[in-house]
């Protein structure tokens, strides 16, 4: 019984620490909800397709190798240097939250970050993924099966 007990514990642990692996409708979805459609000119379909090149929807997506030592955290890749902080290297901290927030599965916060991203004079260009896969680009595909 005790094993049972502590098997079921750690299963639950585990769970916790899963990554959340969003699909397209879905993620369009919840963005919608948080008023990312249109949000500063940018299309529900331009934050979807940037999310699949950067993090291939995975809250849980990190990249510690970027060349000025900074790191990328979860859905929108959030690097370390300007947007959140992480206890390697010092940060703007523009979002005012640490980096590991935006790995776990609730995505609220990393969308209040990706918000503000965009409201600096870069916008969207400041993801080099959505600049080599999504500007310009016919992004229709997208959304097309999603029911919004």
């Amino acid at each position: 019984m005790r094993s049972i007990l502590i098997i079921t514990l750690l299963s639950c642990f585990c769970a916790a620490y899963e990554a959340k692996i969003f699909s397209k409708c879905e993620l369009a979805h919840k963005l919608k909800t948080k008023g990312m459609d249109g949000y500063h000119g940018y299309s529900l379909a331009d934050w979807v397709c940037m999310a699949q090149y950067e993090s291939n929807f995975n809250t849980r997506a990190f990249n510690g190798k970027n060349a000025n030592g900074s790191s990328d955290y979860g859905l929108f890749q959030l690097d370390s240097k300007w947007w959140c902080k992480n206890s390697h290297h010092s940060s703007a901290n523009a979002c005012n939250i640490m980096c590991s927030k935006f790995l776990d599965d609730n995505i609220n916060d990393d969308i209040v970050c990706a918000k503000r991203v965009v409201r600096d004079p870069k916008g969207m260009s400041a993801w080099m993924a959505w600049v080599k896969h999504c500007k310009g680009k016919d992004l229709s595909k997208y959304l097309a099966s999603c029911k919004l």
